[in-house]
């Protein structure tokens, strides 16, 4: 019987080791500082978070509006934060060139100050954790395959180290290596729940789950097909985040309302105070978010979520719910609450939370805290390992048995293709470059 297990699965564990090392420590290292970023942030930006205007005349929220669109002139107002006390409300303005920021008021509806949106240390630490700072889908590719390959550096090393049955010896030219080994074993299990709580992010195999999602409505209730979650979008929960919207009752405001773009000058539009008012009534608390309506066919969205990313406004993901209001009448139109959820909505609201460190407060972040620096551990004992085993001058990897691979090693890389796409496609090219070795040296020898 074929046993060839061992050797396949120890050169890819060693290569694979080697090239995807680089990103999988920005990975870890992005990771733990978008952990603490409520903590950071609070310290940062105590003013804007914390802090009081000079101006203590109360005024309402849409005077603030009216406000802050005078004072920032060519933004609009597109979306407006509730967070609970002691945090400021955040208004949040864009304007044309694709510029917003953050615009914080205190407890009287007062400026408080503003921020680039773009340059907060949450969206920075987000943005370098998903793509490197660059925004390109190409590194979004390549950080989604650095993911998948770190789950089969976890499955083949778990394997290579009981089939090597390292914890029975006490050789000290395998101290290096059995402190390796021990260290993949415990972070095992959270690690790979790490990495599968951020597939929502993915920008392959986060589509896929989105369009079956979509598409399979009783086991999504999402139609995220052409838009993948990520952790840079609006505030709204993860699960309808791209749910087709109800459209406002229109009453004949066509022609009516400004030649603007800006989602809060349409002519007939309730007030931000009315829609705080009937989100009260609807028995929505803080924090919440309000998003205002596209266009005049649009409805004002209202949503608790438990992955925003913004901080103060995170919830525990059985209170998230996505209201539409009439953006005329205010009346309430459709409401989707956590409940309504498929088994992959509900899975990803309580993954991505995990994942971000803040399911179950202080707790998760230490948590994942421990097994990020256990990962790193288990990284630099297993080059320690590998520096240990080679003499000076010498840089070579595991050598090549000629041999067809196992049933075992192409059923697991076959598996762990199908559950992974991405991770699937390039196995794919291993295996031809292999089969090209495997028969190249074949004729050889023949």
């Amino acid at each position: 019987m074929n046993r060839n297990t061992f050797n396949p699965f120890r050169r890819l564990h060693f290569y694979a080791a080697w090239f995807i090392t680089p990103l999988l420590l920005t990975l870890t290292l992005s990771g733990i500082g978008f952990l603490f970023y409520p903590e950071v942030e609070n310290m940062i930006y105590e003013h804007e978070f914390f802090g009081q205007s000079d101006n203590k005349e109360r005024q309402s929220m849409d005077e603030a509006i009216e406000e802050i669109k005078d004072t920032y002139n060519g933004y609009s107002v597109s979306k407006i934060s509730m967070i609970e006390e002691p945090y400021n409300n955040r208004v949040t303005i864009s304007n044309d060139q694709g510029t917003s920021q953050y615009v914080f008021l205190d407890e009287n509806n007062q400026i408080v100050a503003s921020l680039d949106s773009k340059n907060t240390y949450s969206n920075f630490m987000r943005t370098f954790h998903s793509s490197l700072l660059t925004e390109h889908t190409f590194v979004r590719y390549l950080v989604e395959l650095t993911a998948c390959w770190a789950i089969f550096l976890i499955v083949s090393g778990t394997y290579m180290t009981f089939r090597k049955k390292l914890f029975q010896s006490q050789s000290r030219k395998l101290r290096f290596q059995n402190i390796h080994a021990a260290l993949g074993l415990v972070v095992a299990v959270p690690l790979i729940i790490i990495v599968l709580t951020g597939i929502p992010w993915s920008v392959f195999t986060g589509s896929k789950i989105g369009q079956f999602a979509a598409d399979h409505p009783d086991w999504g209730r999402t139609e995220l097909r052409y838009n993948p979650p990520q952790s840079d979008v609006d505030e709204i929960p993860w699960a309808t985040r791209s749910l087709d919207q109800p459209a406002s009752e229109h009453k004949g405001h066509a022609g009516h309302h400004t030649d603007s773009s800006s989602h809060d000058t349409i002519d007939g539009q309730k007030t931000i105070e009315d829609i705080i008012t009937e989100s009260g009534e609807k028995h929505i608390s803080r924090p919440f978010s309000i998003v205002y309506p596209s266009d005049e066919k649009g409805v004002f969205t209202v949503s608790k979520g438990s992955n925003t990313g913004v901080t103060g406004l995170d919830v525990n993901p059985d209170e998230e719910t996505t209201a539409y209001f009439d953006q005329y009448s205010g009346d309430l139109i459709a409401q989707i609450d956590f409940e309504d959820y498929g088994i992959i909505g509900k899975w990803f609201t309580w993954g991505i939370p995990l994942h971000e460190g803040h399911l179950f407060g202080m707790a998760n972040k230490i948590l994942n805290l421990l097994v990020c620096i256990a990962f790193l551990a288990a990284i630099a004992m297993g080059f320690m390992s590998w520096m240990k085993r080679m003499k000076p001058g010498e840089a070579k990897g595991p050598k090549r048995i000629n041999k067809p691979w196992s049933i075992g090693a192409l059923a697991t890389l076959a598996i762990l293709g199908i559950l992974m796409p991405l991770f699937g496609l390039s196995v794919l090219v291993i295996f031809v470059v292999e089969a090209v070795i495997y028969f190249t040296k074949k004729r050889k020898e023949a």
